[in-house]
């Protein structure tokens, strides 16, 4: 028996897929991609390294080469971290960024001074040599294939396309690569980028090293020091990607493991270790009380974020103080229930992404994101290679002395994160909501419906959500009552109802698996264009 209801009270039309073996993402040809390696023999893994390489091409909007990566994975015995984020060029001292910016406070937003090393490549590499099966060149055919050949543009990635070229068309090689005929692809079209499938095929030959240490290093280095940047390909050749051991909290029974820092993981544990401390299930869902409360929690949560996560090696605090019982505790305490507030951080004990999930008959579970950041990222494609650059840095600070101020050779706080859920130590959902700081919000989200509510996957993921942006302003999804948005404007919530915001309040991706050995459940968010298949 399932511990949640088969009713899917919300008007999206997509249900879930229910298989031995499946795959979600937020484009259907790299869900199909991925199922095309477990067809040819190929496990979890192989499965969801075909569909991030796809997603590289088949929705460029939200990655690329030049991407991150991060990853949960259970082998079927235990659970396994990957942070493939790259860190800062050498030569970004805060001195660096004071001359080129005077007197700017916030980082720029694009261009080549805000590109960290890209780290989704060593990430593909090291899933492959690890825990694949497939040879790893196997794993480019499809998306080489698309690039070679092309795809049909979808009428939601040519509308996320349009709006991103009319700002980054200025920047470096972006026309020539994104604007085939001088704009961008309209629905329908067909677009196809041989540029890009040729760099897959020297990754795939060389297991990445073309990119750190070869000809494609050196490309991307020119490329930099042409443009006003300082990446060199002595900072490529100084990647590293790490294993590391997830987070976790406990919520309703359920475990919910996340990523530690560098990433923002741990904000959906904080708010859900808040969330612990009271019975959510008591007020209606989508009521006004329940939205309050998660809310307060995601605030609390942030304010506590901003403040003291970066990268693991220059925080001030360990990251599992922030989750010391007591502690969270007391943050629930600040709570309201009769009126919002904007909450500072606390005073811990001392001591435009793409988001995949695939799962195999033999028990495999990966939970995987990657990303550009804020659409195509820094904007900056490298001509000839068709490698779009993540714009990571942007998220650093300048604040002297905070963990997160900019320094070289150091990894920024990062909005991507997968989740995963486990219960009395074996594996109950992968799932991951991406879509920038929505993205902690989001996961806190879905697990309050299903924990709280006994909603499926699907219904998690179809109801309608809230994003907190800053102080007290919260974005609301379409769907919810007037008379909730009315109460919830009542207690302080500056709201912004956002019936369009498809690109606001995230796409989620979820497997389930069934507790009858028999499977899996598969959700694939209505937002977005994405599809979960399976066989």
């Amino acid at each position: 028996m399932t511990p949640y209801n088969w009713n899917f009270p919300y008007s999206w039309p997509r249900k879930p897929v229910l298989a031995a073996n499946v795959v979600a993402t937020t484009q259907p040809l790299a869900a199909q991609a991925g199922l095309r390696m477990m067809l040819q023999g190929g496990n979890a893994v192989d499965a969801i390294l075909a569909t991030a390489i796809t997603l590289t091409l088949v929705e460029p909007v939200s990655n690329g080469i030049g991407s991150d990566l991060f990853a949960i994975l259970w082998d079927g015995k235990e659970l396994h971290g990957i942070n493939s984020s790259g860190r800062s060029p050498e030569g970004w001292t805060p001195e660096y960024f004071e001359k080129l910016y005077p007197g700017q406070k916030a980082m720029p937003t694009r261009g080549w001074n805000t590109v960290t090393v890209p780290g989704c490549i060593a990430g593909w590499k090291m899933l492959s040599e690890r825990f694949g099966k497939l040879p790893f060149e196997k794993l480019f055919e499809p998306a080489i294939g698309y690039g070679r050949n092309g795809f049909l543009v979808s009428p939601t990635i040519a509308r996320q396309w349009a709006i991103q070229a009319k700002e980054l068309h200025v920047q470096p090689g972006y026309a020539e690569a994104f604007m085939p005929n001088g704009r961008p692809p309209a629905a329908g079209e067909i677009f196809s980028f041989p540029d890009h499938a040729a760099t897959l095929e020297k990754i795939a030959a060389t297991k990445g090293e073309a990119f750190y240490r070869g000809e494609i290093a050196e490309k991307l280095a020119a490329h930099s020091a042409k443009h006003g940047g300082v990446m060199k390909t002595s900072d490529l050749a100084a990647h590293q990607s790490d294993w590391t051991a997830p987070m976790e909290v406990g919520y309703r029974g359920y475990t919910v493991h996340e990523l530690p820092p560098n990433g923002q993981g741990i904000v959906a544990l904080i708010a859900l270790g808040i969330l612990e401390q009271f019975d959510v299930s008591s007020f209606p869902v989508d009521s006004a009380d329940s939205l309050h409360l998660q809310i307060e929690a995601v605030k609390l949560a942030f304010a506590d974020a901003r403040r003291f996560v970066a990268d693991l090696d220059w925080m001030d605090i360990k990251p599992e103080a922030l989750l010391d019982r007591d502690y969270l505790k007391s943050r629930a305490r600040l709570i309201d229930m009769k009126k919002a507030q904007d909450f500072g951080h606390g005073t811990p004990p001392k001591g435009g992404t793409v988001y995949l999930t695939a799962a195999d008959a033999g028990g495999m579970m990966v939970s995987l994101i990657q990303s550009n950041y804020m659409g195509f990222g820094s904007g900056v494609v490298v001509p000839g290679t068709g490698v779009s650059l993540q714009n990571r840095g942007s998220t650093f600070v300048h604040t002297p002395g905070h963990p997160n101020q900019v320094a070289p050779r150091k990894r920024p706080y990062q909005t991507i994160i997968p989740g995963f859920m486990t219960k009395d130590g074996k594996p109950v959902m992968s799932f991951g909501v991406m879509g920038g700081t929505m993205q902690p919000q989001g996961h806190v989200q879905v697990v309050v419906r299903i924990a709280d509510y006994n909603q499926n996957p699907q219904a998690a993921s179809d109801g309608p959500r809230f994003r907190v942006v800053q102080g007290m302003e919260v974005n609301v999804e379409g769907g919810l009552a007037g008379s909730v948005l009315e109460e919830l404007t009542r207690r302080g919530h500056k709201l912004a109802e956002l019936k369009e915001g498809y690109m606001d309040f995230g796409s989620a991706q979820m497997i389930w698996k069934m507790d009858n050995g028999g499977g899996y459940l598969a959700a694939s968010d209505p937002r977005r264009d994405g599809q979960a298949v399976g066989f």
